[in-house]
């Protein structure tokens, strides 16, 4: 390997799990969204190098180029890519075991390794070496020396992109394997949300070095025209209602009560005492937004036992009789939040001044259509409005975002047809009830092409560490998920024996 050394703690990691809940999409969508990490669902209160190191972790560094498609002078730049390896139960090059790389997504590495414990989970079944790859101009893995640096302008961020990415993901493998003599393992590539996106790409652009993938609750669907633009908040509002058909009366009609009451020549403040706010209203979008995103984190996250969204919904149809509709409403705020002296509902990207990472990568090939009509979806409409969307982004971070390249890069359109002709290997899991599952693979495109859903499932539900409170539907995802990876390495095996059988 080019170069590897331990790492020593960082306070520039941005991976703290409650950042998933900020608005990291544009304000052009009808509410704002989480984005499409993986929360992890874990005890551990440290996510440092130090804490992981016990478990088998090892944290090292990879000298990568900074534009793997250019020759000119400036693309041999190089910067440090940090990843983590476990080889605990790995069985060594000598048996071929395999090797399971999970594909970083928009956050820092160990906000990956805590959230995606079924890897470690069956680990010691497949005998498997565990890699981490963290994605480019996420955590540490920042190039130009710093995250300042790095976000100064849309010159040093023009090397951000997925494809980049998953060149960088292929070389370090590559220099990997090589670096234990590991050429004969077989790799199969893992991700959830964002992550599960680049690992159904990776293994359709690099067929050579991973022979499957698994893509947890990862939308490649909803980009063009594939997806209906309102599929998002239809979602949500089918949680809602399946839950509780009053406690969906009250969130729909509460947009327009906000409205009437913000109309009062004192409206604001009212507003914001009756939502203690920690500092006065400015306008009515911010109390919807901060609502807004409440409700809907707590459908995309909707995991047992809690339910989330039960949790709102039991606050709302069981406040004391004669509560008024905004009255419910902040009862479900105070049970999805906590009691607190005041509610902050201004949010910050978390960049020092710079816009965030994913809002750079929403505005530039990330753009996802998400929108909602009047009468569609149980909050205000909004449609999706590309022109408004791309002057945001132009004011923001000074680039135009370009709508329509993932199609053109990776595929969508006509997706059964084409990936009947040319892939393989590889599992697309949802649960129903997350609302980017609508924009998930959901049938199964050949036989080994396959969608696995479950009706009840959240985001990414399936990737995460076994709980003796899991439900018999995400086992039963699990083991499907497992045994389809059993025929996938057990044909390697069987093609690797009979290719040194020619040999000899």
């Amino acid at each position: 390997m080019a170069s590897t050394s331990t790492s020593p703690t960082s306070s520039k990691l941005v991976l703290a799990w409650t950042l998933v809940f900020l608005s990291l999409t544009l304000p052009t969508t009808p509410l704002k969204i989480p984005k499409l990490g993986v929360v992890p669902r874990t005890s551990r209160s440290s996510y440092d190098a130090e804490s992981l190191a016990a478990d088998g972790f090892e944290t090292l560094y990879y000298t990568q180029t900074l534009d793997h498609f250019n020759y000119r002078p400036e693309s041999y730049t190089t910067f440090q890519q940090r990843y983590v390896v476990n080889s605990r139960y790995w069985g060594g090059p000598n048996v071929s075991a395999p090797i399971f790389v999970y594909t970083g997504d928009e956050s820092g590495l160990f906000n990956d390794i805590n959230a995606a414990g079924f890897l470690t989970d069956n680990a010691p079944h497949y005998k498997s070496l565990l890699v981490y790859i963290e994605h480019r101009y996420y955590g540490e893995s920042t190039p130009f020396g710093s995250m300042d640096e790095a976000f100064r302008n849309a010159s040093t961020l023009g090397y951000f992109s997925s494809a980049q990415a998953l060149a960088d993901y292929a070389e370090l493998i590559i220099d990997l394997k090589k670096n234990l003599s590991a050429e004969n393992c077989p790799v199969i590539a893992y991700g959830g949300s964002y992550g599960g996106m680049l690992a159904s790409w990776f293994r359709l652009k690099y067929p050579h070095i991973a022979i499957g993938a698994v893509a947890s609750s990862a939308p490649i669907l909803y980009f063009d025209d594939i997806t209906p633009e309102n599929g998002y908040f239809s979602v949500v509002t089918k949680d809602y209602r399946e839950t509780s058909e009053s406690c969906y009366s009250t969130i729909r009609q509460s947009w327009f009560e906000i409205d009437t009451i913000a109309s009062q020549s004192n409206g604001l403040t009212l507003l914001s005492q009756k939502f203690h706010t920690c500092s006065p209203l400015n306008d009515t979008q911010e109390l919807k937004d901060y609502i807004g995103i409440l409700f809907v984190a707590a459908a995309q996250y909707n995991y047992p036992p809690k339910y989330p969204v039960n949790v709102i919904c039991n606050a709302i149809d069981g406040a004391p009789q004669g509560t008024d509709i905004l009255g419910r409403i902040f009862a479900a705020v105070v049970a999805r939040e906590g009691r607190q002296r005041c509610y902050s509902v201004t949010e910050s990207d978390h960049t020092g001044g710079t816009i965030g990472p994913w809002t750079y990568q929403r505005c530039t090939e990330m753009v996802m259509p998400i929108g909602c009509g009047s009468n569609d979806t149980m909050f205000q409409a909004q449609p999706f409005d590309l022109k408004n969307y791309t002057d945001e982004c132009r004011n923001m971070s000074g680039v135009t975002p370009r709508p329509h390249w993932i199609t053109t890069e990776f595929g969508g359109h006509d997706i059964k047809s084409v990936l009947q002709r040319f892939s393989s290997n590889i599992i697309f899991s949802n649960g129903l009830r997350d609302p980017y599952s609508v924009g998930g693979v959901l049938q199964n495109i050949s036989d080994s092409v396959v969608a696995i859903y479950t009706t009840q499932g959240a985001h990414c539900m399936d990737i995460y560490s076994t709980r003796p409170d899991d439900p018999e539907w995400v086992i039963w995802q699990r083991n499907e998920e497992i045994n389809i990876i059993d025929g996938w390495i057990a044909h390697y095996y069987a093609d690797l024996a009979a290719r040194t059988t020619n040999q000899a």
